[in-house]
């Protein structure tokens, strides 16, 4: 798969974005070849950490040959080789792992430090310690400092890091030094006048039908006219015309059940002929867990009509033991997004295992340590991960590195590793490249971008675009004058600056790993709906979403297809570049503004404007160009309309064949299934 990283292009790059931003060094030595990252110089440093502050790393060792490893990996993924899909075995990694007693020269410099050990790999590929500060800089010759970038505080160490003493040419990359909170990417519809969360109804076990919640499967109505009036005043007065969205009752909610989305990704013949994921495990790395995730499922699976969840086909795994605040996963928004995690999962793969992997703590070296106990424990073949840490922008080597030597021991063990592409577009940069996340970036992750889903007016088909909404506040009392949009969110996506693009993408543009590979729902405005227990409350929710949906639901399509093959398919992203026309679903903008897009006229002491779909929408984010998309008025209740875009994504934009918000497309069924397997079987062919 020849994946390298990008390192002349991200050092170029980056320090041009230094440049336009008319910074200059400061304490940060970040020049070439050093592993401080260089976007530090856009972070404010708010001076050293704590010197007693808890510090706990993983010590990654160096591989024995690594080029032929690397080899070794892509020839896993090359049909025409021999060892095609023939996954290492623990002795095939020992040709290539640490020795024993290079591994006792790394614990022993580590120790002799002051660190103390928590565990070693079993194959030597790492070991894990624990240490204060002062001990961690001291050991590895660097300072470790605050910063601040765009709200958000991390810890990133200032001069280059290297292990005291000859151990350190031992050493490969070490994750801990910088500390990025790992983000889940979980969205849901809010109240475009307050930001909360508009859904949400207590429920009891015996009340599954409260559960539904009063949720539509159809988003798009008939074009209906509106009338406006400012309150108390004669002018300025409005009508708007066009497609309504959510029309109905004030409350009612658009989302998909599961048997609705299994029927749109065409998984319900696969499942009548008994491919749901039987005999598979998806793993769903989480941080903390919350112990009522398992009820709240089961309540949404009686309400759905899918198998209960037991100690057959469920567990919670704590790889760093249970977190010392149980209700941390409150606190931190963790346990909406375990409990859409799993739902979703179970939804898609009714007949897998569940298994939630559950961090104590949640910054990148925790979650790296979750990854590890995967591989190691050999526990799924396919792996959710509906989270990020980071933008690559003000990452360093040493976070990068530390991520990519895991999932590339992943993949050759024949997993393959999901990944959230994020849920805010461009992320404000006006470009696409240097727009993506952490890990999702990888070239050994299946990036998973993000789609909306809405039904055809002019048809019985579904319409599917890109995942970036955009709501336009037209009335709330007072008349909007001119309207104000806003961008709400859409799937993230772009071109690494960090790792150069993978021979499975060569037919793509540029010359970075390109993000994302694939996508699924992840518009919350056409959503998924959840039980959750939220201090000891009992709710049901719709319109949850977010690219933390769309993981599960491409891992759980993916375990089917493990299924269906008989056997691990391992990695996924290669297989989806190689499939050809009608094996997946290309997913394209509108071909031009749908009929019953909404338009208006307001009039005022100044006369009378006329606002088409474009104005309403235009310049609502940084570097919005799309002028195909979906929308339409949405009236919330008497008083207040609001109109929404449907595939508006920043600057990122929906192409035929790959692009940045949905890579090469939605799954579609048995052909992609078949496609990425090369397998025919059973009756499931004819249906």
């Amino acid at each position: 798969m020849n994946m390298q990283r990008k390192t002349a292009k991200a050092s170029t790059a980056v320090l041009a974005v230094l440049s336009a931003f008319g910074l200059c060094s400061s304490q940060a030595e970040a020049g070439p070849g050093t592993n401080v990252a260089k976007g530090l110089q856009l972070a404010t440093d708010q001076g050293r950490v704590d010197s007693n502050k808890e510090q706990t790393l993983t010590v990654m060792l160096k591989l024995h040959n690594q080029a032929a490893f690397d080899k070794a990996v892509d020839a896993l993924y090359d049909p025409e080789s021999a060892s095609y899909h023939k996954w290492f075995t623990d002795a095939d990694f020992a040709r290539y792992a640490p020795t024993a007693t290079e591994l006792k020269a790394v614990t022993e410099e580590l120790e002799k430090q002051g660190l103390s050990v928590i565990s070693t790999d079993p194959q030597n590929f790492s070991v894990r310690v624990h240490g204060n500060t002062t001990v961690v800089e001291k050991a590895f010759q660097t300072e470790l400092h605050n910063f601040t970038y765009q709200k958000r505080t991390f810890q990133a160490h200032v001069r280059e890091a290297q292990l005291t003493g000859a151990a350190g040419e031992l050493v490969d990359s070490v994750a801990g030094l910088d500390r990025h909170a790992v983000h889940p990417q979980i969205s849901f519809v809010k109240d475009p006048k307050t930001g909360k969360a508009l859904y949400g109804k207590k429920v009891t076990a015996q009340d599954t039908a409260a559960t539904l919640f009063n949720i539509t499967g159809t988003p798009l109505s008939t074009a209906t006219l509106y009338s406006l009036r400012a309150l108390g005043t004669t002018l300025p007065v409005a009508t708007y015309y066009g497609t309504v969205y959510n029309q109905g009752s004030p409350r009612q909610a658009v989302s998909y059940t599961p048997a609705q989305l299994q029927s749109h990704y065409g998984l319900t013949p696969l499942a009548k002929e008994g491919y749901d994921g039987t005999g598979q495990t998806i793993a769903l790395v989480e941080a903390y867990g919350y112990d009522a995730a398992e009820t709240d499922a089961n309540l949404a699976a009686k309400t759905f009509g899918l198998p209960a969840l037991t100690s057959k086909n469920y567990e919670v795994l704590y790889p760093e033991g249970k977190p010392l605040d149980p209700g941390a996963a409150d606190l931190t928004g963790w346990t909406y997004e375990i409990a859409l995690d799993i739902q979703a999962a179970h939804g898609i793969a009714p007949g897998a295992k569940i298994a939630v992997v559950a961090s104590s703590g949640q910054d990148n070296e925790d979650f790296i340590a979750s990854l590890q106990y995967i591989i190691s424990h050999k526990l799924a073949n396919t792996v959710s991960n509906s989270w990020e840490t980071d933008d690559e922008i003000i990452s360093g080597s040493a976070e990068e590195n530390a991520f990519n030597s895991i999932l590339k021991r992943g993949t050759a063990a024949g997993i393959s590793f999901q990944f959230s592409t994020g849920d805010s577009g461009d992320l404000g940069l006006g470009s696409p490249a240097g727009a993506v996340g952490i890990p999702s970036n990888s070239p050994y992750a299946t990036a998973v971008g993000g789609t909306s889903i809405l039904n055809d007016l002019n048809g019985t088909g579904q319409i599917v675009t890109g995942w970036g909404t955009v709501i336009n506040v037209l009335d709330d009392v007072f008349i909007a004058d001119p309207p104000s949009p806003g961008f709400v969110g859409g799937a993230g996506g772009g071109e690494s600056e960090f790792y150069a693009k993978p021979s499975w993408q060569k037919a793509l543009k540029g010359s970075g790993r390109q993000v994302p590979d694939v996508s699924a729902l992840a518009d919350p405005y056409t959503g998924f709906p959840i039980v959750v227990t939220i201090e000891g409350s009992q709710l049901a929710i719709p319109g949850y979403g977010g690219t933390s949906l769309a993981s599960p639901i491409f891992s759980a399509i993916w375990a089917i297809a493990d299924q269906y093959n008989g056997s691990p398919l391992g990695f996924a992203a290669p297989a989806i570049a190689k499939l050809k026309t009608g094996q997946i679903t290309d997913v394209v903008g509108t071909s031009d503004l749908q009929t019953g897009n909404p338009a208006g006229t307001i009039f005022d002491q100044n006369g009378a404007t006329f606002y088409s779909a474009l104005d309403l929408f235009a310049g609502a984010s940084l570097g919005q160009t799309q002028t195909q998309f979906t929308s339409a008025l949405w009236p919330q209740n008497f008083n207040d309309l609001f109109s929404i875009a449907f595939g508006v994504d920043s600057s990122l934009t929906v192409t035929p064949g790959w692009d940045n918000v949905t890579g090469f497309g939605e799954p579609n069924g048995l052909p992609f299934i078949q496609g990425v397997t090369g397998k025919t079987k059973g009756a499931a062919v004819a249906k």
